[in-house]
């Protein structure tokens, strides 16, 4: 199950990443006078199928993990 974890980590990291470059871009459209819109929404648009992609990630992890057990037991 050691590499289940190290996958969960992988994917927990995306997901902080993701966030992360979202919070910025929205940050910035709000700060920024001059920020360019287009762009930003590029980022954040990205930046969210990240995020959906690294829960799909951990998702799967999961289930490979039950399935894992159900086998072991």
């Amino acid at each position: 199950m050691g590499a289940m974890n190290t996958i969960a980590a992988i994917a927990s990291g995306g997901i902080s990443a993701a966030t992360g470059r979202f919070q910025a871009s929205a940050n910035r459209v709000v700060s920024d006078k001059n920020a360019d819109l287009a762009a930003e929404i590029v980022t954040q648009n990205m930046a969210a199928l990240a995020f959906k992609a690294n829960l799909k990630v951990l998702d799967a992890a999961r289930k490979m993990d039950k399935h894992l057990l159900d086998i072991l037991a």
